[in-house]
Protein backbone atom coordinates (compact mmCIF):
# COMPACT_ATOMS: atom_id res chain seq x y z
CA UNK A 1 0.00 0.00 0.00
CA UNK A 2 2.77 2.44 0.59
CA UNK A 3 3.67 2.18 -3.03
CA UNK A 4 0.50 3.45 -3.89
CA UNK A 5 0.58 6.25 -1.66
CA UNK A 6 4.24 7.20 -2.75
CA UNK A 7 2.90 7.13 -6.49
CA UNK A 8 0.01 9.28 -5.54
CA UNK A 9 2.26 11.71 -3.59
CA UNK A 10 4.58 12.45 -6.95
CA UNK A 11 1.79 12.65 -8.98
CA UNK A 12 0.26 15.61 -6.99
CA UNK A 13 3.73 17.16 -6.28
CA UNK A 14 5.13 16.76 -10.00
CA UNK A 15 1.16 17.93 -11.36
CA UNK A 16 1.70 20.95 -9.41
CA UNK A 17 5.14 21.82 -9.82
CA UNK A 18 3.85 21.47 -13.97
CA UNK A 19 1.08 24.25 -13.61
CA UNK A 20 3.18 26.86 -11.16
CA UNK A 21 6.80 26.27 -12.18
CA UNK A 22 6.45 25.08 -15.92
CA UNK A 23 3.60 26.14 -17.68
CA UNK A 24 2.33 28.92 -15.92
CA UNK A 25 3.16 31.54 -18.35
CA UNK A 26 1.27 29.20 -20.89
CA UNK A 27 -1.81 28.77 -22.43
CA UNK A 28 -3.93 25.67 -21.52
CA UNK A 29 -7.31 24.23 -22.54
CA UNK A 30 -7.47 24.31 -18.46
CA UNK A 31 -7.08 27.61 -17.68
CA UNK A 32 -10.04 29.82 -16.65
CA UNK A 33 -12.56 32.07 -19.07
CA UNK A 34 -9.81 33.01 -21.80
CA UNK A 35 -6.61 33.36 -20.10
CA UNK A 36 -3.80 33.10 -21.85
CA UNK A 37 -1.70 32.66 -18.44
CA UNK A 38 -1.79 32.13 -14.74
CA UNK A 39 -1.94 36.04 -13.76
CA UNK A 40 -4.63 36.49 -16.82
CA UNK A 41 -6.60 33.43 -14.88
CA UNK A 42 -6.64 34.80 -11.56
CA UNK A 43 -7.83 38.13 -12.93
CA UNK A 44 -10.96 36.24 -14.83
CA UNK A 45 -11.77 34.69 -11.28
CA UNK A 46 -11.67 38.88 -9.86
CA UNK A 47 -8.68 37.89 -7.91
CA UNK A 48 -6.16 40.51 -6.86
CA UNK A 49 -2.48 40.47 -9.03
CA UNK A 50 -0.84 39.41 -5.25
CA UNK A 51 -3.25 36.61 -4.33
CA UNK A 52 -1.66 34.51 -7.53
CA UNK A 53 1.52 34.32 -5.74
CA UNK A 54 0.27 34.09 -2.50
CA UNK A 55 -1.25 30.94 -3.78
CA UNK A 56 1.65 29.79 -6.22
CA UNK A 57 4.51 29.88 -3.26
CA UNK A 58 1.67 27.73 -1.16
CA UNK A 59 0.82 25.08 -3.55
CA UNK A 60 4.69 24.70 -4.37
CA UNK A 61 5.19 24.65 -1.11
CA UNK A 62 2.75 22.10 -0.46
CA UNK A 63 3.67 20.43 -3.20
CA UNK A 64 7.10 20.15 -1.60
CA UNK A 65 6.02 18.67 1.73
CA UNK A 66 3.90 16.01 0.11
CA UNK A 67 7.16 15.14 -1.56
CA UNK A 68 9.27 15.18 1.52
CA UNK A 69 6.04 13.19 3.11
CA UNK A 70 7.92 10.06 1.73
CA UNK A 71 10.60 10.72 3.88
CA UNK A 72 8.88 12.33 6.91
CA UNK A 73 5.52 10.53 6.69
CA UNK A 74 3.80 13.25 9.31
CA UNK A 75 4.12 15.69 6.44
CA UNK A 76 1.60 13.70 4.75
CA UNK A 77 -1.54 14.27 6.08
CA UNK A 78 -1.61 18.31 6.73
CA UNK A 79 -0.25 19.01 3.45
CA UNK A 80 -2.75 17.44 1.19
CA UNK A 81 -5.46 17.87 3.61
CA UNK A 82 -4.70 21.47 2.73
CA UNK A 83 -3.94 21.58 -1.12
CA UNK A 84 -7.22 19.62 -1.08
CA UNK A 85 -9.08 22.39 0.15
CA UNK A 86 -7.07 25.05 -2.24
CA UNK A 87 -8.23 22.32 -4.97
CA UNK A 88 -11.94 23.02 -3.88
CA UNK A 89 -11.44 26.96 -4.10
CA UNK A 90 -10.04 26.52 -7.60
CA UNK A 91 -13.39 24.29 -8.57
CA UNK A 92 -15.26 27.12 -7.28
CA UNK A 93 -13.04 29.63 -9.24
CA UNK A 94 -14.00 27.71 -12.30
CA UNK A 95 -17.84 27.39 -11.27
CA UNK A 96 -18.03 30.64 -10.71
CA UNK A 97 -16.99 32.08 -14.11
CA UNK A 98 -19.61 29.65 -15.32
CA UNK A 99 -16.36 27.49 -17.26
CA UNK A 100 -17.18 23.63 -18.80
CA UNK A 101 -16.42 21.75 -16.68
CA UNK A 102 -13.58 20.48 -18.63
CA UNK A 103 -11.33 23.34 -17.44
CA UNK A 104 -12.28 22.09 -13.94
CA UNK A 105 -11.20 18.78 -14.70
CA UNK A 106 -6.92 19.22 -13.73
CA UNK A 107 -8.30 20.88 -10.02
CA UNK A 108 -11.39 18.32 -9.64
CA UNK A 109 -8.61 15.55 -10.10
CA UNK A 110 -6.07 16.82 -8.06
CA UNK A 111 -8.93 17.30 -5.50
CA UNK A 112 -10.02 13.17 -5.87
CA UNK A 113 -5.94 12.29 -5.44
CA UNK A 114 -5.84 14.59 -2.12
CA UNK A 115 -8.93 12.72 -0.55
CA UNK A 116 -7.65 9.30 -1.51
CA UNK A 117 -3.83 10.52 -0.19
CA UNK A 118 -5.70 11.59 2.83
CA UNK A 119 -7.55 7.77 3.51
CA UNK A 120 -4.52 6.26 2.44
CA UNK A 121 -1.81 8.13 4.53
CA UNK A 122 -4.87 8.01 8.13
CA UNK A 123 -6.63 4.74 7.70
CA UNK A 124 -4.30 2.18 5.80
CA UNK A 125 -0.71 3.33 6.90
CA UNK A 126 -1.62 4.83 10.02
Amino acid sequence: MNIVLITLQIIIALGIYNVWLVRSGRSTKYRGGAAKNIKEEFAVYGLPPWFTIVIGVVKVSLATLILIGVWIPALILPATAILGFLMLGAISMHIKVRDPFIKALPASLMALLSIAIVVLAYFVVG
